[in-house]
């Protein structure tokens, strides 16, 4: 059996893949900014193949795409992929829902509260992308208990994909007293740990809904 040799060292491509990855997913790279590889490589100190290449993953996860005359971009938010993201998520995240909330256990509530907990800080300190990490970890918890890896892993790389709706869909939130958006996490952990699925399902359904129409109003707006 033959290899095809790496043109580049599998860790620094990793590595340059979870650095431009990672200023996606805190809004340092925002959508329809431009990845110019030479640029990129310059500020990682590394050459253009492992740049390359992590571009080329960042298509395929769809968090970047080619655009004429631009080369490759972070992907633009367009209303039509809201929806059918959205829409995905809320199939998906629902049932993971009413699985996790009929058997998460004590410690595993006691753990939602402590991301949730956190996750109020980071919106008291204007730190977006943070409160967003702790949210998905609060929802990590619940839908992990749910049994089935593999509804999980399709979530979270849903939730990879929408990342920039959702950094736009709380931008607004964090400069204001009002937190209503992010009240259902203490409905959902209050459902969750009483095991009444019903309500974690009503919740879970009410919060992507609501979250799909702020960010529709926000896109057109």
């Amino acid at each position: 059996m033959t290899i095809t040799r790496l043109p580049e060292p599998a860790l620094v491509t990793d590595q340059v893949f979870a650095a431009i990855h990672d200023a996606i997913m805190s809004g340092q790279l925002p959508a329809g900014a431009r990845l110019r590889i030479r640029d990129l490589a310059e500020q990682l100190g590394t050459s253009p193949m492992p740049v390359r290449n992590a571009i080329t993953r960042l298509e395929q996860s769809g968090l970047a795409q080619r655009v004429a005359h631009k080369g490759a971009v972070v992907a633009d938010l367009t209303p039509s992929e809201l929806v059918h993201v959205y829409d995905t998520r809320r199939l998906l995240e629902v049932e993971a829902a009413r699985l996790g909330s009929q058997r998460l256990t004590p410690a595993e509530g006691a753990q939602m509260r402590v991301e949730q907990q956190n996750m109020m800080a980071a919106v008291d300190a204007q730190r977006g992308a943070d409160a967003l990490n702790h949210d998905e970890a609060l929802l990590t918890i619940l839908y992990a208990a749910a049994g089935n890896p593999v509804l999980l892993d399709l979530i979270r790389s849903l939730w990879q994909r929408c990342r920039p709706y959702k950094l736009l869909g709380v931008q607004p939130t964090l400069y204001t007293p009002d937190h209503e958006i992010w009240s259902h996490q203490e409905r959902l952990i209050h459902a969750a740990a009483s095991n009444d699925w019903a309500a974690a399902v009503a919740i879970t359904e009410e919060s992507l809904r609501k979250a799909t129409s702020r960010i529709s109003a926000q896109l057109q707006g």
